[in-house]
């Protein structure tokens, strides 16, 4: 990797206008939990999961109060061929122990202010190979349920509910739900239903009551209420911004 990089250390308050550059930049979040918004396309950041944004991609991006992540820019001419055609396929990709190390290790220099240039440079390159890494994570007893929860998010999925299809007490819930995902079994359920209500409204005309009611809220106005507070935005709002940002 000859092109030079650029490294910073960023937290995000609530979604603001989205934007677009010239460069590639991945997102390497080291607490707390990001939402990004690429192209209509909507992910969640955690300390498991990295998101790139491509050169001239049209973004926006917001988080909750605890969130922290170091910003990795780069020239994509300096990737090599198959990890950007990785990147572009997976922009959220999953952070395997290996990478999880590098990034820790990168967090510490930056804090002492010991990242000089040429550390960048070296590390840059190391860490999107781990990237590119599928090693295997270990077995999680939230699997099944998360998939179903992704399947099928307007269900009525109380925490009891939720607990009893994991095979798990409402406490045992709770403590996975932090140690695996660090937040609690309702605010991920709220989140999935969000990027899932997103999801639909950036890529179908349907009536935004009748995805109100699909992705798991009791009516619009319940919908309206949640993006306003995670986002600082209306459904309709997102809709139109979403259509303008695929339009440019």
């Amino acid at each position: 990797m000859q092109s030079s990089v650029d490294l910073h250390v960023r937290s995000y308050g609530e979604f603001g206008n989205p934007d677009r550059h010239d460069y590639a930049q991945l997102v390497l979040p080291l607490r707390g939990a990001v939402q990004l918004d690429i192209d209509g396309k909507f992910g969640r950041l955690d300390v498991l999961t990295a998101g790139f944004v491509a050169p001239r991609a049209w973004h926006a991006q917001g988080g909750d109060r605890t969130n922290q992540s170091l910003i990795l820019d780069v020239d994509e001419c300096s990737l090599p061929p198959a990890i950007s055609e990785r990147l572009h396929d997976r922009p959220f990709t999953a952070i395997n122990s290996a990478s999880r190390k590098l990034i820790e290790f990168m967090a510490i220099m930056a804090e002492q202010r010991a990242a000089a240039p040429s550390v960048v440079q070296g590390w840059a390159p190391l860490l999107l190979d781990t990237l590119m890494l599928d090693a295997p994570r270990p077995a999680s007893r939230l699997a099944a349920l998360m998939a179903r929860i992704e399947a099928e998010p307007g269900l009525p999925w109380a925490t009891e509910t939720m607990a009893k299809s994991a095979g798990v007490s409402v406490s045992r819930l709770h403590a996975l739900f932090r140690s695996e995902h660090g937040t609690s079994p309702h605010d991920w359920l709220l989140e999935r239903r969000l990027a899932r209500a997103c999801e639909w409204l950036a890529q179908t005309d349907r009536p935004i009551a009748e995805l109100a009611l699909r992705a798991g809220f009791s009516e619009q106005s319940a919908l309206t209420r949640a993006m306003r507070k995670a986002m600082d935005m209306t459904p309709a709002a997102y809709r139109r911004q979403s259509r303008e940002n695929l339009s440019k």
